[in-house]
């Protein structure tokens, strides 16, 4: 089993390799973590927080963006990609089952998304350190943002495996997963601030509003993170909102969804038709 496993893996982190997917994931995230370390130290002295806290809370806001891209972009076309390549039959003709074939791939898939998110935020805890010694105390809040980041990528992962086995084609999972990251990501909490807006001050705002943050895996993470963070206040609007919610809460919802995607993605999988 293990080796069936390893095997599939091996062969997805050819492909991805192939396609430049790790090294765009690599780029990418230095690159964006580089422009917001930067940015984000500047308001230190006013926070009273050091510098690599402060870092880490822009950080969050990037991951919150840009971790489930590209989790969705390269998880996509897991499934539907093999149906109309035609190697899912040829696939499936081995003996090998179907949850494995999807463990495999999540495998290769994480493996991909560790080595970017710790090339980005590694690289923006050397540059801040790099500036500011007194800096290497906001360690433990890089490392909490460091695996969460690991979570919410598992958990678009599986959804986007999901997306990949329910549309059949390639064309039709990447509208999917374009259009739930623009739902789950942004449009969610827009749509969540008119209704609290709407509200004001009502039933929904102080009963329902914290629960629907939790429903969201993109929400829960950051929410975790600012509650932690000893730099809540560098994004005081949703730091209201961490605030009003137990840690443990959103630490649970973190946990939950990486499962929940991918149960959800193995009885998807299972209706594919080779």
């Amino acid at each position: 089993m293990i080796n069936r496993i390893l095997a599939t893996a091996t062969t997805e982190i050819h492909i991805a390799r192939r396609n430049r997917w790790v090294l765009i994931a690599v780029v990418l995230m230095v690159i964006f973590s580089l422009v917001l370390s930067a940015a984000g130290s500047a308001p230190t002295g006013a926070l009273g927080s050091d510098r690599l806290s402060v870092v880490v809370a822009s950080l969050t806001s990037l991951s919150v963006y840009l971790v489930p891209l590209v989790a969705l972009l390269m998880s996509f076309d897991a499934v539907a990609g093999e149906v109309e390549r035609g190697t899912l039959p040829l696939l499936l003709t081995y003996p090998v089952a179907r949850w494995e074939v999807l463990a495999g791939k999540m495998i290769a898939h994480m493996a991909i998304l560790m080595i970017a998110i710790t090339a980005g935020y590694g690289a923006a805890a050397v540059v801040t350190i790099a500036a500011d010694p007194a800096a290497i105390t906001g360690l433990a809040a890089l490392w909490r943002l460091t695996w969460t980041s690991f979570l919410l990528g598992g958990t678009f992962l599986g959804i986007g495996y999901a997306l990949s086995s329910l549309a059949g084609r390639v064309s039709g999972a990447a509208g999917l997963a374009i259009g739930l990251w623009l739902g789950m990501v942004v449009l969610y909490d827009l749509g969540l601030l008119a209704a609290v807006v709407a509200d004001d001050g009502g039933t929904f705002t102080t009963r329902i509003f914290p629960y629907t943050l939790l429903a969201n895996p993109a929400d829960a993470f950051r929410l975790f993170n600012l509650t932690a963070s000893q730099a809540t206040g560098a994004t005081a609007g949703v730091g209201g909102a961490a605030n009003s919610i137990p840690q443990w809460q959103s630490l649970v919802s973190i946990a939950a969804w990486p499962l929940v995607s991918l149960g959800v993605a193995a009885l998807s999988f299972r209706k594919v038709q080779p």
